[in-house]
């Protein structure tokens, strides 16, 4: 046996990516939660999954809620950054579609990339309840500012888009979590979501230069 720290011996080297256990107990944990079901996961299985006890696991995560907490979390905070950075941008810098666009790429490529496909945790009757208060607040405060950037926008030309387009470009991004769980997102899904958001909002004869403004807000702001 070798060690690897205080509290947290191992019965092999490690295997799974992470710089630190705490990253390897989520990846674990992400992988048995999407794969077996949160209810169907014990703290124990995740241990072995990691190769260590579960009172290490302990010394990094007191609950199983806490875990799913942290995953969560991930999946939710970095396209809220951007969004939040997007938002903030002195008015005239970029097109009201491209600022749309790029929010909309920029989270469904972080929906489509991760090792797991962690949106499916969404649906978890856990998962709404009031232990997991910030995530859903974090969630929400997203889907606002979806709003708010789709709010702008030129009045859409299409019956698809009469509500928020904003709200409707976050609904056809977060479809992507079911794509990738029928097996259906391939590298180009997230553009596509984002196209068919500003699409749908008639905005389908401006997409070239949408795209390019796009991009450009991801390379700076991503």
């Amino acid at each position: 046996m070798t060690s690897a720290g205080p509290g947290r011996p191992r019965s092999q080297q490690p295997s799974r990516p992470g710089a630190t256990a705490r990253d390897e107990i989520l990846d674990a944990a992400a992988e048995l939660f999407t794969t077996h079901g949160f209810a169907n996961t014990s703290t124990r299985s995740i241990a072995d999954a990691v190769g260590i006890r579960q009172s290490s696991l302990y010394h990094h995560f007191k609950t199983k809620d806490d875990i799913l907490e942290d995953l969560l979390e991930g999946t939710v905070l970095a396209g809220l950054a951007f969004a939040r950075a997007v938002a903030a941008l002195p008015h005239g810098e970029a097109t009201p579609g491209s600022r749309l666009h790029a929010v909309a790429l920029y989270d469904g490529t972080q929906l489509c990339s991760s090792r797991w496909n962690l949106g499916v945790l969404y649906h978890l009757p856990e998962a709404r309840g009031d232990r997991f208060a910030r995530f859903l607040a974090d969630r929400q405060e997203l889907r606002n500012l979806y709003g708010e950037l789709g709010a702008v926008l030129p009045p859409a030309r299409t019956a698809a888009a009469s509500g928020n387009p904003g709200d409707l470009a976050f609904r056809i991004v977060e479809s992507l979590v079911n794509l990738r769980a029928d097996g259906m997102a391939t590298p180009d899904s997230p553009l596509q979501a984002a196209d068919a958001g500003l699409i749908l909002c008639g905005l389908g004869n401006e997409l070239p230069a949408i795209r390019g403004q796009s991009s450009a807000l991801i390379a700076r702001l991503g």
